[in-house]
């Protein structure tokens, strides 16, 4: 009797003080990368993987103890790759800002990008367990960058220190993975900057309730100009029986 393929191979025990070493991650999730770009999530395997980054299978279990582990950590690898933390666009405005960190992809590159993550959508209908995990991967890194990019929006005076940053960082990332993950549809140019203008910048302009609005809470008047919304209301009265005079 054969061991099954994806099956767990047996490996030796860490030995007890002795970091694994993690020199050969990069490698062997580029490999998983592209092994699944080729075969779809049906067809990648452990083997396979192994073989293009030429490691052993047993080397690929100490660190993944399944296929949708490795595929989710692979994911999170290229978009890690996708976004420099460390060197964001600075443009001056936040508009400007978040939609510098739009890279058109090639034809190509944009068609492995969507069989990568139509493959990862596949394995996690099968491992419903690990959705929170591959939301995440794909998630995070660029809720991480919208984040630093409001944060300093907030500190040049373009938006209000109030503002829900927090939340609204996450709204474009979360929208492009349901794009893709669901509606199995690549990210363009037109998305992006549908999201942005209707949705994040009205967003942050919106102040919360009982900003700016004075110590009543109370809006004001968009038809009123701000003297008269700012005149006590006697004396407004007072003008009006004057002008009311023959």
């Amino acid at each position: 009797m054969t061991q099954d393929e994806d099956e767990p191979a047996e490996v030796e025990p860490a030995r007890p003080g002795r970091k694994r070493d993690r020199s050969r991650d990069a490698t062997i999730l580029e490999a998983a990368l592209e092994v699944l770009a080729e075969v779809g999530a049906a067809g990648l395997t452990m083997d396979l993987v192994a073989a293009r980054a030429g490691a052993g299978k047993a080397t690929i279990y100490r660190r993944w103890t399944s296929k949708v582990e490795l595929v989710i950590d692979a994911v999170a690898h290229m978009k890690r790759n996708q976004v420099d933390i460390e060197h964001l666009p600075d443009t001056g405005t936040l508009r400007g800002d978040l939609l510098g960190l739009f890279k058109p992809p090639s034809i190509e590159e944009g068609e492995r990008k969507l069989k990568i993550m139509t493959g990862l959508a596949s394995l996690l209908s099968q491992e419903q367990a690990l959705a929170e995990a591959a939301n995440s991967a794909v998630v995070e890194p660029w809720a991480e960058a919208h984040l630093a990019l409001m944060q300093r929006a907030v500190a040049r005076g373009e938006i209000s220190a109030s503002a829900d940053i927090a939340t609204l960082s996450q709204v474009i990332p979360s929208m492009a993975a349901y794009r893709t993950l669901v509606q199995r549809k690549p990210i363009d140019l037109a998305f992006l900057v549908s999201m942005v203008d209707g949705v994040i910048v009205p967003a942050l302009r919106n102040q919360p309730s009982g900003v700016g609005q004075g110590s009543t809470g109370r809006r004001p008047d968009p038809t009123t100009s701000p003297a008269d919304e700012s005149a006590p209301a006697p004396r407004r009265a007072s003008r009006a029986r004057t002008r009311s005079k023959p």
